[in-house]
This record gives C-alpha cells, structure tokens and sequence, in this order.
C-alpha cells in the first residue's frame, strides 16, 4: 500500500525516545524518509536502525538543537542524503521545574532556548529548502509541493502550570511562532501548526521519585513529577488514563498527512480532554 507520506523528506528533533522517537518510526512506517536527530547519539542511532532493519529509510544526526551549529548542520546532511525537505518536527525539549521566586536565571534561559530559541532557528535554516524551494516551483509555473512544520507545545503553555513558569512561557511562545509561519509562509503552500500534549508517557512526566535525571551543559536535572501530582494529573483526564508515545505520534503525524493540507496555524491539542 502506498503511504500518506511517500516520497517526502522529515526531519524529526528529540526522536531518541518517546514522542519523537514514536513519530520518526510513525513517518517512516507511512513512507517518509526521516532525519533522526536526537541530543544522544546512541538512542538517535538506534531509532534510525530499527527503522531501516523495518524496511524504512532513515539516518541519524544527533546533536545539541540548541548549538548555534546544529541548524545548518542538520540541514546540510538532510539535503546530502535526500536532496530535500518536506517535514520538520520541532519536538526536542526538556523540562527543567521551579516555582517563580527559586528559578534561576540559567533555568529560565535554558528552557526559552531548548523550546523557542532552537524550533526558530530551525525554521529559519530550513528557509533554502522550504520557502525558496516553493518559490522556484512557482516561478517554472508549478504548484509548490506540500510542506509542512510541526511544532510541540503543550498543556502548561496552553493553560500556565504552577511550577513551570519557564517552560509554559516557551510552550505558549511556540504557539505564536506557528501562527506566524502559518501567516508568513501560507502563500507557498508550507503549513505550520503545533501539537499540544498533555499526560503522555514520556521521561518527562515519569514519577520524579524514580530518579530519571539529565545533564546539560555540565548541570545535572531532575526529570518527572512528584508521583501525587503524576495521579492528580491522570484523575482531571476524562479518558481516565494517560497518553503513550504512539497516540501522541498519531496527532502529528495527521497534521503531516494529506487530510490537513487545508489545516494551518493550529493547535492541536492530544490530551485525552485533559483542559478542556
């Protein structure tokens, strides 16, 4: 069977684990050729290995989305190995969680760059190969090939989150970048719209008790949340369960698909109805 995403180039950030991961597999499973790119080299390697061992087409580019290199450097293997880009998912972040009065200016600057300052940057490199990429298609007197950016926001940006001021101000942040893409790049056909989850089974919501940690630039973070909060969290779902990695891949992977080429500057929220 031909896939919905056949022929098409994605570029998937964060897909070591979890969402990202879920979504590269989903992508490629549905034809597309996916740029795995992950802040470790040996969860990115793996994912992009089990892709092709699936009979999919995947490589692998790990690196820090943060790094001022990361963006041209992606890109330019992107383009070595496929020749061009049609998906970019912004999915990479972290949290890093305080209430206002102890977060840190080192915390605050980290999160805004992982979930804002990074997904720019990325958009702005994929400019070669996505807007003027439409724009030379428009001037021989063809229509722009589909493109599309999928960026993840979340709940917390969406609705505030009491120990996350960082992290909802880039979550809500990344919303307004999608619109204005939506706006600014509508007229070549690339559509831009987010993802916002909630309660999905990622690192990021595992119990804090179980003592997941991360280091970054040298600092060491805490990752989850406390297990009381993870069930107050999971009772306000009206599905009454939380989310898995596939179930979250499949939200981006509709506004990927040929069902939302009429679909841009959109939030989507996969959250099982949590905020509602």
């Amino acid at each position: 069977m031909k896939g919905m995403l056949d022929g098409q180039v994605a570029i998937v950030t964060g897909a070591g684990r979890g969402i990202g991961a879920a979504t590269a597999k989903l992508m490629a499973a549905q034809g597309a050729s996916v740029v795995v790119s992950d802040l470790d080299a040996g969860p990115s390697e793996a994912i992009a290995s089990e892709i092709r061992r699936d009979g999919g087409k995947a490589i692998s580019v790990p690196g820090d989305v943060t790094s001022l290199a990361f963006p041209e450097s992606i890109m330019n293997a992107t383009i070595e190995k496929y020749g061009m880009l049609h998906i970019l998912v912004n999915n990479a972040g972290y949290t890093w969680d305080g209430v206002i009065q102890k977060t840190t200016d080192e915390q605050w600057s980290a999160i805004i760059d992982v979930h804002l300052g990074a997904p720019f940057r990325l958009i702005r490199a994929a400019v070669p190969y996505m807007r003027e990429a439409a724009k030379a298609e428009m001037a021989a007197g063809a229509t722009p090939e589909p493109r599309c950016i999928i960026n993840v926001s979340s709940t917390s940006g969406l609705h505030g989150n009491a120990g996350q001021i960082n992290y909802a101000a880039a979550k809500m942040g990344i919303v307004g970048m999608t619109k204005t893409v939506a706006k600014e790049w509508g007229q070549f056909n690339i559509r831009c719209n987010a993802v916002a989850f909630g309660t999905i089974e990622t690192r990021l919501i595992q119990p804090k008790e179980e003592g997941e940690q991360i280091t970054m630039n040298g600092q060491v973070i805490q990752l989850g949340i406390p297990q009381h909060i993870r069930d107050m969290m999971t009772m306000m779902v009206p599905l009454g369960r939380t989310g898995t990695p596939e179930e979250a891949a499949g939200g981006v992977l509709l506004l990927a698909s040929p069902f939302a080429s009429y679909i841009t500057g959109h939030v989507l929220e996969v959250t099982g109805g949590f905020g509602i």
